[in-house]
C-alpha cells in the first residue's frame, strides 16, 4: 500500500499541474487545512532536482499568503471560524491566558512555530490575528520561518537527491511513519502549549 502511494505521488509530481497543486496545498495548510506539503514537495524535487529552489519559493510564498488569511481569520472572524478551527485541533483550553501573554514573544512563536517545529502553523497564524500581533512583524517572521521550513528539505534533496531517493525507496515505510509521527506530535504539542 505504501509503495503504491509512493508511486502515485511520484507520478503526480510530474503532472503539469503539480506546482499549482503544491501552491494550493501550502496555502491551505497555512490557514485552515491539516496538510503536509512535503508529501508532494519531496517527490517533485526527487523527480527533477533542478526545480528545488523554485519549489521552495512557491511553497514559501503561498504558505505566507495562507498565513495572512489565517491572521485575518483570527483578527476578523475568530468567533465564527477561528474558535471552531482551534476547537477542532483541541487547542482552546488555555487560549485566553496564552493570548494575554502572546504579543510579548509572538514574533518568536511565529518564527519557531512556523518554521522549525511540527506545531501547526495555522494555529500560530490565527493566534497572531486574535492577539493583534503587529502585522508587519508577523509577515516578516512568517517569511523567515516558512523559508527555513521549505529551504532545508529543498537544499538537502538538491544536493543529496540521488542518495536520498535510494534511501527513501529502501526505507519508505519508516520515512512515512516517521513523518506521520512528527505531524501527530506537532498537533499534540500545539494542544499542550495552547
Amino acid at each position: 500500500m505504501i509503495q503504491g502511494l509512493y508511486d502515485w505521488t511520484m507520478k503526480l509530481s510530474r503532472h503539469r499541474n503539480a506546482e499549482r497543486s503544491l501552491a494550493a496545498m501550502c496555502f491551505a495548510e497555512s490557514s485552515f487545512l491539516p496538510a503536509f506539503p512535503e508529501v508532494l514537495l519531496l517527490p517533485m524535487i526527487l523527480a527533477d532536482r533542478s526545480r528545488a529552489w523554485r519549489l521552495a519559493l512557491i511553497c514559501t510564498g503561498f504558505s505566507v499568503a495562507g498565513g495572512i488569511v489565517g491572521y485575518l481569520i483570527g483578527l476578523f472572524l475568530f468567533e465564527a471560524l477561528g474558535q471552531p478551527l482551534l476547537a477542532f485541533y483541541g487547542m482552546t483550553g488555555s487560549f485566553e491566558r496564552l493570548a494575554e501573554d502572546y504579543n510579548d514573544l509572538g514574533w518568536l512563536m511565529v518564527l519557531v512555530g512556523g518554521g522549525v517545529t511540527p506545531i501547526p502553523y495555522k494555529v500560530v497564524t490565527i493566534l497572531s490575528g486574535v492577539t493583534r500581533l503587529d502585522f508587519a512583524l508577523f509577515v516578516a517572521m512568517s517569511v523567515v520561518a516558512r523559508s527555513i521550513r521549505f529551504a532545508i528539505p529543498c537544499a538537502l534533496l538538491y544536493y543529496y537527491g540521488p542518495q536520498a531517493k535510494v534511501l527513501l525507496e529502501k526505507r519508505l515505510g519508516t520515512v512515512i511513519w516517521g513523518s506521520l509521527a512528527l505531524v501527530i506530535l506537532g498537533f499534540l504539542a500545539a494542544g499542550y502549549l495552547f
